[in-house]
This record gives structure tokens, sequence and C-alpha cells, in this order.
């Protein structure tokens, strides 16, 4: 099925689109297997916040660009050269970091990573090739994955000189185990898109040619459930590895609830009107 995609807002080095609902975030440099740079990250988290803020956007969901296809060439060996994101552009990394415009070296594809567990909305990874270093790490602080059968997926960084001991060394141990964490990241094999289903790191998987179809219909699935259901489900998994910054994200989101009752609202008004509140009008439940 074709879907006519609205943009939300232009930029260099990302697509940010609307359908029906549904936000789709693309990281937009296939000519670098979608590699980021302090650019397509600063693009990917102002568009996080639009999707966060905006009552129209209610699942959020991140891929990559495919690559060209060039004439003459075949299906499969075009979809080996897709890409999901590689990481960080290695053209880019300096000392401290990749390197922006202005000279000043980053790692903010963590704030990135932070604000896809705190989106009070489901985020898809539609993994449609190579999930590798950075990129892997992105797939896996997403809330599901679905990819395409010719995906791949691994760690990078003791190969290349980095590596990431937060989400991706800590959720994902919590995914795959401890024993298959260390090995991912201590031999930086790839893995098929069934290896990864089979240990857990993955959905579902789909051929290239429903990546999309499957997506959304798991998304349109999700935007007939309770949102605020939805909303606090995700805060109390993401709670027990988050700490206490989990702890107040699942806080407030309760504390939310608590706005909306009648018991609240009195509280409020006896401040405004100047009197005592008469909360014995509230029962106490067991």
């Amino acid at each position: 099925m074709t879907r006519d995609w609205k943009e939300i807002k232009h930029y260099e080095e990302i697509k940010f689109e609307l359908w029906e609902g549904i936000a789709k975030i693309t990281i937009n440099r296939p000519h670098r297997r979608n590699a980021f740079t302090p650019q397509t990250t600063w693009e990917m988290s102002d568009a996080m916040y639009i999707a966060r803020e905006r009552a129209d956007v209610r699942v959020v969901v991140l891929t990559g660009a495919d690559s060209p296809r060039l004439d003459g060439q075949s299906e499969e060996d075009w979809l080996k050269t897709c890409a999901f994101c590689a990481g960080g552009d290695m053209n880019v990394k300096g000392r401290g970091g990749y390197v922006g415009k202005d000279g000043v070296p980053r790692l903010s594809v963590l704030d990135v990573q932070k604000q896809i567990r705190s989106i009070p909305k489901p985020v898809i990874a539609m993994v449609n090739g190579f999930a590798v270093g950075g990129g892997h790490v992105l797939h896996v602080v997403c809330d599901l994955t679905i990819a395409s059968s010719n995906a791949k997926f691994g760690q990078t960084g003791p190969k290349v000189g980095s590596f990431d001991a937060g989400f991706g060394s800590s959720y994902l141990a919590r995914i795959v185990g401890q024993k298959k964490a260390r090995e991912i990241w201590y031999l930086c094999k790839l893995y098929t898109a069934e290896e990864a289903e089979n240990m857990g790191l993955v959905n579902k998987v789909v051929p290239h040619s429903r990546l999309e179809d499957e997506v959304v219909e798991w998304a349109k699935t999700m935007m007939k459930r309770s949102p605020i259901a939805l909303r606090m489900i995700k805060a109390g998994l993401n709670a027990e590895l988050d700490g206490q910054a989990g702890i107040q994200e699942l806080a407030g989101d309760a504390t939310m609830l608590y706005y909306f009752c009648d018991e609240a609202q009195e509280g409020g008004k006896a401040f405004l009107e100047k009197r005592e509140p008469n909360f014995e009008q509230y029962p106490y439940i067991p």
C-alpha cells in the first residue's frame, strides 16, 4: 500500500512525516548507511520533542532511508546495501565525540536515546537493513522492533575504538541476558534478523516489501488501546531499569492522573477560594 506521508517539518539529514496518527522519523543519509552526525541527532531530538507535544501523533516510527537501487541491480544485491543506521559517522568522529559544524565534539545521540525511552507514546524501530553500532542501540531502546528479513544486527564499538556502557549494554543484557550481551559486545559479530528474533531483540521479521505495512498494522492496533494505559505501562517497564529517573517519570505520570480527579481539583479550588479543603467527601479506598 502506498501512503501519502505529509511532511511535519523540513530537515537536512532526516525526514519527519505524518500519516493517520503515525509520525515517521527517517534518517536520510543512505550514502553513509544512515550513520548519524551531530546535525542528524539534533534533528532527531527536535523531531522527537515535536512528536511528544503534538496530540495528533499517537505512535512514532524510527527508520532509515533505503539505498538507491542501481540500474540492473538485483533485489538481493540491493537489499544488502540498505541500512537502518550504522551508528555514528566515523568521518566526523574526533577527540571527545562526533564533531559538528561548530567544531564542538558531542555524543548527542545519548539525548535521543533518553527521549525514546521517556516519550509517553510507543516508538517502533522499523529496521530495514543494517542496525549496527550506535544504530543497534537506537533500535534496542525503542519499545518494539520490526525488521525486514535482510536486516543485520550487531555492535561494533570494540572494533573501532568505541563502546556504549549505558542502555547499549545494560538494557541489551535485560533483553538477551548477560552471557549473550557479552558475546554481542566482545565478538562484534553480525546476526541475522531471524537470529535477532530468536534472542528476543526483534518482535517480528517480515519481507522487506511488507515492512512498512506490518509496522503500520502494529501501530494501528496500539492506537486502538488506551493511551494513558500504554503511557503508564511504558513508564512502569522503564522504571525498573532507569533508577530514580525512571521512578520520577512514573511518579509524574501518576501525578498527571491525580490531577484529573475531583479530589485534586478540590485542593486547588480551596486554596484559590481561601478556605479549608473538604477532602472528607472522598472515600479511602482499601
